[in-house]
Order: C-alpha cells, then structure tokens, then sequence
C-alpha cells in the first residue's frame, strides 16, 4: 500500500472519529495510521512524518488515544523512544457495560423527578432516554454474548484469525 493511500485512510478515520465522537482529526488520523501502518509500532517522530504532523500534535493525538485505551506506548529494553501502537484491549467490544446504561438511566429518572409537575410533552423526551438506557441495560449482555459465539464462529471457518 502506497503512502499516499495510507494517509487518506488515516483522513477518513479522522473525519469518522471527529464528525461521531467529537475526537480532534488528528487523534482519528493517527488511530487509521495506526490500524494499516508497518511496522505497527512506531515513534512520534515516525508517525509525524508519515502524518505530515508536527510532534506535539501526534504527541496531543497519543495522549487523547492512550486515555481512552486505544493506544499504548512501550518502550524496548535498550530503546530510547517509546514506540506507538494499537492498544491489545481496543481490539475487545467497548460499550457493553450494561451499569453504564443503568447509572444513566438513574439520572435521567432524576431528571423527570424534578419535572414531575411539568406538562407530559416536557417530560417526553427524558422520558423516552430512560426507556432506551433501560433497554440498552438489559440487552447489551445478551449482544455481547451473541458477539462471541459468532466470532468463535469466525475463528472456527478461518474468516477471523485466532
């Protein structure tokens, strides 16, 4: 794959991650870098050149992508640079802890409690989040356990690596 065709998978990760998760396009260009560049692990200086990045925006892009568990930084034993890559634990499904959805649910019940006196349209859109964070809740175990049988599945024909 050219270098050219890598930075414009990294520009459509970083317009995707930026326009549905409010991410900077640099953190979403280094995490689409990430996912096709050889080798997989590399320095900042490595990614600010193959991002035509200066080093503090791929060092800010890091620091955003290590916080939410996307990246990992280590460092070889007599290394002098920390190397860059994908995060193992990006690679498992991510939000399907149902008590999120629970605790959610808690404050958007808060929410109506202090509108209980306020016109039912006043309340319909709290309301109707409280169903779906309700709903979420209680399927989200029972996805994820769909999730797993067919991606053992996959694993079993081939289609996925182990």
């Amino acid at each position: 794959m050219s270098h050219d065709a890598r930075l414009v998978f990294a520009d459509h990760v970083g317009r995707f991650y930026a326009r549905q998760h409010g991410f900077p396009p640099m953190a979403g260009r280094l995490l689409g870098h990430l996912l096709v560049c050889d080798p997989p692990r590399q320095t900042i200086d490595e990614l600010g050149e193959a991002l035509l990045a200066s080093r503090s925006a791929v060092t800010g892009a890091v620091k955003l992508l290590e916080s939410y568990r996307l990246v990992r930084r280590t460092r070889t034993a007599g290394e002098r640079m920390d190397r860059v890559g994908l995060d193992p634990a990006s690679q498992q499904p991510q939000n399907f802890d149902s008590a999120v959805h629970r605790e959610q649910a808690a404050l958007f019940r808060e929410g109506l409690a202090l509108l209980a006196e306020a016109p039912p349209e006043r309340r319909a859109p709290l309301a109707e989040l409280v169903a779906l964070a309700d709903f979420l809740s209680e399927r989200l175990p029972a996805l994820l356990d769909e999730w797993h049988t067919h991606r053992d599945r996959l694993r079993a024909t081939g289609e996925l690596p182990s």
